[in-house]
């Protein structure tokens, strides 16, 4: 009875404590509000203080990003199976597929409905190496025995990735679509362009499969035919991913002209004030939160055709499209843009109203905790 009683609960599972407040925080937020008991099991880091502050429940689980095999990560299953028998939840939502592996090893025979963010498939779902196309076998097959079950739900955030799960084998109705955790319309406003040379911005981690070399290449290709093109990178190098660039190669670029680095930064909407338009040539995304942050301040885009950047670049609507791995077809994109005061002021004012009207955390909090309800009702 007294359990009955309590609030329902929600346990999110994530690697770094960072990611749960850059990315999730919104998602919780809309929870908290419909009376849900919000707790979360990361790495700790220092974002302790800041998902405190938020009346959420902290528990330190030890992650070692980049390692998914069982045997290495004992530790962690151990720590996250003594977290859900201690919480208690209703739900546990787990985030990327190290989380979503490793906690449902955990939750093994534990009573608890669990939401599987499937959040971009990574570097094996994109290359079509020898080892890739095992790696996806294998993680195809690991997801389908963890998840594809009575009481779980595999949550993407593109309908190209549910057709991916659906070619995996998954049961029609095991799979849900929500378009990423939501941006903060509010705090992100539209604003007029600045004065000065017409310039991009590529904000995100700093890895081959987001492109950015084919978009150094390409500001290159720019320079040479004498278009005044300015870029901004904001974002850092991620030494856990195979494909990270080195510090080495940072410095190179920043030495070329029209090309300045500007890091990590915490205020995004000064980067987006600064920029007139938004550029991300990457080879796979979930939901680019930085398409989306760009798509609320009112800015055009320029991205590759590819699963999550389409959801968002929308062809000819909100942005521009070109393949992947193509510098001339990305400098013409980028030079079209920048040329045409117009069209990016018709573009910026659509992607806005995209913003508000599809991507909002209003929206996307309704839709997760409708989705907690209905998961939560089926158990019963």
């Amino acid at each position: 009875m007294a359990l009955s009683r309590r609030p329902p609960r929600v346990l999110y599972v994530v690697t770094e404590d960072w990611y749960f407040l850059s990315h999730r925080l919104p998602m919780a937020r809309a929870a908290r509000a419909a009376g849900f008991d919000i707790h979360v099991a990361t790495n700790v880091g220092s974002g302790a203080a800041a998902i405190e502050r938020e009346g959420f429940t902290l528990h330190r689980v030890p992650f070692t990003r980049g390692r998914l095999s069982p045997m290495g990560n004992l530790a962690t299953i151990k720590a996250l199976r003594s977290v859900q028998r201690k919480v208690r939840p209703e739900i546990v939502h787990r985030v990327a597929l190290q989380p979503v592996v490793l906690s449902a090893l955990a939750g093994i025979g534990l009573p608890a409905a669990s939401v599987n963010a499937i959040t971009g498939l990574g570097h094996s779902f994109i290359a079509d190496s020898i080892k890739a196309r095992v790696a996806r076998a294998a993680i195809a097959g690991t997801l389908r025995a963890l998840i594809n079950r009575r009481g779980s739900i595999a949550l993407v955030q593109n309908p190209d990735d549910a057709q991916l799960l659906a070619g995996m084998g998954f049961a029609p109705g095991r799979v849900a679509l929500i378009p990423g955790s939501g941006v903060d319309t509010t705090r992100l406003q539209a604003s007029a362009e600045t004065p000065g040379p017409i310039t991009a911005a590529f904000v995100g981690r700093l890895l081959d499969d987001k492109g950015i070399r084919p978009l150094v290449a390409a500001m290159g290709l720019l320079h040479a035919r004498g278009i005044n093109l300015e870029l901004l990178i904001a974002g850092t190098p991620d030494p856990a991913n195979p494909g990270s660039i080195t510090r080495r190669e940072i410095a190179a670029w920043s030495s070329q002209p029209g090309i300045t680095y500007l890091g990590h930064m915490h205020d995004i909407a000064a980067v987006w004030a600064r920029a007139h338009i938004a550029v991300l040539p990457s080879r796979r995304e979930g939901l680019p939160k930085s398409l989306l942050e760009a798509a609320a301040c009112g800015r055009p885009m320029v991205a590759t055709d590819v699963p999550g950047c389409r959801e968002v670049a929308v062809a000819e609507k909100t942005g521009l499209l070109v393949p992947p791995d193509d510098p001339p077809a990305l400098a013409q994109a980028l030079e079209r843009l920048a040329c045409d005061a117009h069209l990016r002021q018709r573009m910026g004012q659509a992607a806005r109203e995209m913003a508000e009207t599809r991507f909002s955390e209003v929206a996307i909090g309704r839709a997760t905790v409708d989705l907690y309800r209905t998961l939560i009702d089926k158990s019963r």
